[in-house]
């Protein structure tokens, strides 16, 4: 006997096939769903990482323009106190050249040369003075040659001047010397005596 299967066998395939479709959609979905989410969790993140790191550089470089500003302002402090401390230097070196140079002008002068001004720029001297003779002047410098404290006498210029009337005829003179730059002496050591133990 044959026997006929008269239900609906294939509209139940179709809906049980339809039902997995539908049921697989909704999984797709919701994993592509999950899916987007982590990625955006993961995305923000890592956003908010580097903006938090861009922060702290912010800061840092913040603190660090305030830290060179202040290094510039105590390097232009260190110069200007190198500076001072250099003329402090140069003064304590030079301040008894000008007890030197009176000290020869007195015993170096000759008679009959009266001063006028001395003028004094680094080591070089300027004198301007009177004289009663030409030869005085030539005196006046030869004596500078042999000073151990004044070198290069330069005669800059020698000019008569009127004569009063009861005065003696001058002439005033221009002349131009070097201090000698001195060697501080340091103390030698004692030597030692033959014989003795030391």
């Amino acid at each position: 006997m044959i026997r006929i299967n008269l239900l609906p066998h294939r509209a139940e395939k179709r809906q049980a096939r339809q039902i997995q479709f539908y049921a697989f959609s909704i999984i797709t979905l919701i994993l592509a769903a999950m899916l987007v989410g982590f990625v955006h969790v993961v995305i923000t993140t890592q956003i908010e990482y580097q903006e938090r790191r861009n922060r702290y550089l912010t800061d840092q470089i913040v603190l660090l323009d305030k830290q060179i500003a202040e290094i510039k302002q105590l390097k232009m402090e260190i110069a200007a106190l190198m500076e001072r401390k250099t003329v402090v230097e140069k003064l304590q070196r030079t301040r008894s050249d000008v007890v030197h140079l009176l000290d020869q002008m007195l015993n170096i002068l000759p008679k009959s040369v009266y001063l006028k001004s001395i003028t004094q720029t680094g080591n070089k001297v300027t004198l301007v003075g009177f004289t009663q003779s030409n030869a005085r002047v030539s005196t006046l410098m030869r004596s500078i040659e042999s000073s151990q404290w004044l070198e290069s006498p330069t005669l800059v210029q020698i000019s008569a001047i009127p004569a009063n009337a009861n005065g003696p005829r001058l002439s005033e003179f221009t002349l131009n010397f070097n201090l000698t730059p001195q060697v501080p002496t340091t103390p030698a050591a004692p030597a030692k005596i033959a014989g003795t133990k030391s």
